[in-house]
């Protein structure tokens, strides 16, 4: 999921539970712009940091421990990443949402969106 500045939700993507979501970032990114990424460690990625370069944006991401060596990232812009971890807090107000009660992933997607949706308007 791709959040804003607010901790709003911008995009989904939904993949299967095996899959890591830094496979997905670079469709998540793709035609937006800003000034900064922050992601954690998990987004570790030389790939990744490259997209962010050329999108113009500063990437926010801690090294992550297997690296040799380590990217410094700006500690106090960092401490905004809990809005996209509020925001997943705030979906999984909703039951359906948070238990994945929907099997198939078109109607999935379709209560994600139309969850998030009702977020914007609070």
């Amino acid at each position: 999921m791709l959040a804003d500045a607010l901790g709003r939700p911008l995009r989904f993507i939904i993949t299967a539970g095996q899959v890591g979501d830094v496979t997905q970032a670079p469709a998540l990114l793709e035609g937006q712009a800003g000034g900064a990424v922050l992601a954690d460690k998990a987004y570790d990625s030389n790939a990744l940091r490259a997209i962010i370069a050329d999108m113009g944006a500063e990437a926010v991401i801690p090294s992550n421990r297997t690296r040799k060596v380590i990217i410094p990232h700006d500690a106090s812009a960092y401490k905004h990443r809990n809005r996209i971890e509020r925001c997943f807090n705030r979906l999984k107000h909703f039951r359906r949402f948070a238990t994945r009660y929907e099997r198939r992933t078109i109607h999935f997607t379709g209560f994600a969106y139309l969850a998030a949706t009702m977020i914007w308007l609070r």
